[in-house]
């Protein structure tokens, strides 16, 4: 009966073990966090473009020749 009780407190340690292996979650995890970071600089960066306009100087002064 002890042989009994052992084996099955083995086996379910190692169930366990095994169900809470590290599986593909935490580097799925991390990828898709590295890919919302970089497309968070890329927003960053396009709306400091947006935000920076092109201004363009109208005025001509007798040193300025028509292209």
């Amino acid at each position: 009966m002890k042989l009994a009780q052992i084996s099955a407190f083995a086996a379910a340690l190692a169930i366990s073990s095994l169900a809470l292996a590290e599986g593909g979650g935490d580097r799925t995890f991390e990828r898709m966090m590295t890919s919302n970071d970089r497309s968070m600089e890329l927003f960053i960066a396009k709306e400091k473009a947006a935000a920076n306009p092109v201004v363009i100087n109208e005025k001509k002064d007798d040193k300025t020749q028509d292209l």
